[in-house]
């Protein structure tokens, strides 16, 4: 069995999917109404962030996706006690007892998770010590740990690579740091903000990723007992402070699944009602969807997304960092874009192997063309490096229904909606990837009226 394979099962099955194939009658409008949790990707680093209290932390909207499992997992090897809290989606995090786990045990749980990375400042704080074993992730392109070891060895710690993973001590403690990102990493940023609020001194963070999700990860740190400015430059300054409390937080919700779920609901003529969304968050995303021909409407508890009729309309989009469009927004709309009239561009500047997943949609009968240039005009850092990150879309074109193998989570939805979309029947393989991100996806697709099977 393929390692792909192994971590679509082991994913679907730590939140209770036992099945690893969805056949799907296509060509049925989805139309309902669906309730977001909180954001993948600020939940799990929320999670990592209690171990800094010396109190217990409360975190709300906790989806039930298979990241979410892993970090609990990983917290409770290292004695973070983990319990449910007061009202469904509620999570309590206890670290009085946190200590060291053992690198086999840390290896279990992390699966091909990227987050016990993220694990390191905290533990230095609390224990002097931390191991982690060789990461993992989703293959859409080389995403190194070197700026989060880089990052770490600013702050004072001593990085050791051994045969089963990297240990790192700070026998004189964690000191305050000058950190400048060559690029607006997430990742390097979280690991910023989780390392220096309990360094000794002033951290001064340059070129920092300000996305929504790490916003609301330093209102965390400062309901916990942080002082961290943000500057309109991306450079955020860090005040070490002697110890942090925890917290009571909702998470912000996910933006990426509302923009799938928005997706999908273009692609397939739908109406989609995605409850919990709001526009601040979704503010780029929602000029594009307006622009391919969608429309949308506000309300106070969430946004509807329907396709109005009449011809969608090619467009041009370029990738890029907060506030720019996401790069989780691409592979999703990229399968209403094969329904629109003309040609489109997609010009991906944040993961140079993002489009592996077109493979699919060109056997479905998607026009679709991917090249090594910057095919929008404005040269990015993949340009020289002969990477296929440009897609040229091609349409109108007709999906038809085929055998389809999920390439990795976002990739792996947009393959759910190119389904959905097609005429006749398709499978579709490998769907626990996708509840690495999507809560109760199945459910999901069944209040939406999707004709599906699911299958062993």
């Amino acid at each position: 069995m393929n390692t792909l394979v192994d971590d679509a099962k082991q994913h679907g099955s730590a939140v209770g999917l036992e099945v690893d194939k969805i056949t799907i009658n296509g060509g049925k409008p989805l139309r309902g109404r669906i309730e977001l949790k909180g954001a993948k990707n600020l939940v799990t680093k929320a999670m990592v962030a209690a171990i800094l209290g010396d109190t217990p932390s409360v975190l709300k909207d906790v989806p039930n996706i298979s990241d979410v499992r892993i970090v609990r997992g990983l917290l409770e090897v290292h004695g973070v006690t983990v319990t449910e809290g007061e009202e469904p989606g509620a999570l309590v995090l206890d670290p009085s007892g946190v200590a060291q786990a053992h690198m086999a045990d840390i290896d279990a749980h992390a699966g091909s998770s990227r987050i016990p990375i993220l694990f390191c400042g905290p533990l230095l704080h609390r224990l002097g010590e931390a191991f982690i074993p060789d990461l993992g992730g989703c293959r859409i392109g080389d995403r190194p740990i070197d700026y989060h070891l880089e990052v770490l060895r600013n702050f004072g710690a001593i990085v050791e690579k051994l045969p089963s993973g990297i240990r790192m001590s700070a026998p004189n403690g964690l000191k305050g740091a000058k950190v400048e990102l060559p690029y607006p990493s997430v990742g390097a940023t979280e690991q910023v903000l989780l390392t220096a609020t309990l360094a000794d001194g002033i951290t001064e963070l340059t070129g920092a990723a300000i996305e929504p999700e790490i916003m609301d990860l330093i209102n965390i740190l400062q309901k916990m007992g942080a002082i961290i400015t943000v500057d309109t430059d991306r450079v955020i300054r860090i005040e070490g402070v002697d110890r942090l409390s925890g917290y009571s937080h909702r998470a912000l919700f996910d933006r990426n699944e509302a923009a799938s779920w928005a997706a999908a609901a273009l692609a397939t003529d739908g109406d989609i009602f995605v409850g919990g969304a709001r526009q601040a968050e979704m503010l780029t995303f929602l000029n594009v969807f307006r622009k391919v021909g969608g429309a949308f409407e506000i309300e106070e508890d969430g946004i509807r997304f329907f396709h109005p009729g009449g011809e969608l309309r090619s467009t041009i989009i370029e990738t890029d960092v907060h506030p720019g469009f996401m790069t989780d927004w691409q592979q999703p709309l990229v399968i209403a874009l094969t329904k629109a009239k003309g040609v489109s561009i997609v010009h991906e500047t944040v993961y140079e192997q993002r489009f592996g997943f077109v493979d699919a949609l060109v056997e479905m009968g998607a026009k679709i063309d991917v090249h090594k240039e910057c095919l929008t005009g404005k040269p990015c850092r993949f340009g020289q490096r002969n990477f296929k990150h440009s897609a040229v879309i091609s349409g109108p074109a007709k999906l038809t229904g085929a055998d389809i193998e999920v390439p990795d989570l976002r990739g792996g939805f947009s393959h759910l909606i190119a389904a959905l979309t097609a005429e006749g029947r398709s499978t579709v393989s490998n769907v626990g990837i996708i509840a690495r991100g999507y809560e109760n996806f199945i459910g999901k697709l069944e209040l939406l009226g999707a004709d599906f099977e699911l299958e062993g």
